[in-house]
C-alpha cells in the first residue's frame, strides 16, 4: 500500500520534475541545438500537459480519492512511462528514437487504461467514506430500489341498520 500511496503523492510533482529532468539531461549530455529545440518546444510542454491530464484522470476515480492511493495498474503504467521519460533525458542516439516511440505508445496506453478504470468505477455500486476511524463502505440504499407492485387491500364494512331508531 505504501508504494501505491507514494505514486499518488508523486503524480503532481512528476508534472514538474520530469520536464525539468529532460532539460537537465540535455544540458548534461550536450545533445546539441536540435535536441534543445525539441526539449524546449515539444518535450517539456508535452510531458507537463500529459502528466497533468493523466493525474486528473486518475484522481477522478472515487477509490483513488478515498484510499489516497492509485491502483496497481496505475503503478505499473506510470512506472513504465516515467522510466521511459527519464531514459529520454539521457539522449543516447543509439536507442533514443526507439525509446521515444515506446514512450508515446505507453503514454497513449496509459490514457486508455485510466479511462477504462474510470469507466469501470463509475457504476453505482456503493461509496467509500472517510471517517475518523478510517474508511467505511456505504451500500446503495434499499429505498432506491423499486418495490414490487401489490394489489391494493380493500376493506368492506357493512353496517347493521337498527329499524327501531
Amino acid at each position: 500500500m505504501w508504494l501505491r500511496r507514494a505514486f499518488f503523492a508523486w503524480m503532481i510533482p512528476a508534472a514538474f520534475v520530469l520536464p525539468l529532468w529532460l532539460l537537465i539531461g540535455w544540458a548534461v549530455t550536450g545533445a546539441g541545438a536540435w535536441a534543445f529545440l525539441w526539449v524546449l518546444f515539444l518535450a517539456i510542454p508535452g510531458v507537463f500537459v500529459w502528466q497533468l491530464l493523466m493525474t486528473l484522470l486518475v484522481r477522478a476515480r472515487g477509490t483513488v480519492r478515498a484510499h489516497r492511493a492509485v491502483s496497481w495498474w496505475d503503478v505499473l503504467g506510470f512506472g513504465v512511462w516515467h522510466a521511459l521519460v527519464i531514459a529520454l533525458g539521457f539522449f543516447d542516439p543509439s536507442w533514443w528514437a526507439a525509446a521515444f516511440v515506446v514512450a508515446i505508445v505507453v503514454g497513449v496506453g496509459l490514457f486508455w487504461l485510466s479511462l477504462w478504470q474510470l469507466w469501470r468505477e463509475a457504476r453505482p455500486t456503493g461509496a467509500f467514506v472517510r471517517v475518523s476511524e478510517g474508511m467505511t463502505y456505504l451500500s446503495p440504499e434499499a429505498s432506491s430500489r423499486p418495490e414490487p407492485q401489490r394489489e391494493p387491500q380493500v376493506i368492506i364494512v357493512n353496517e347493521k341498520q337498527n329499524p327501531a331508531a
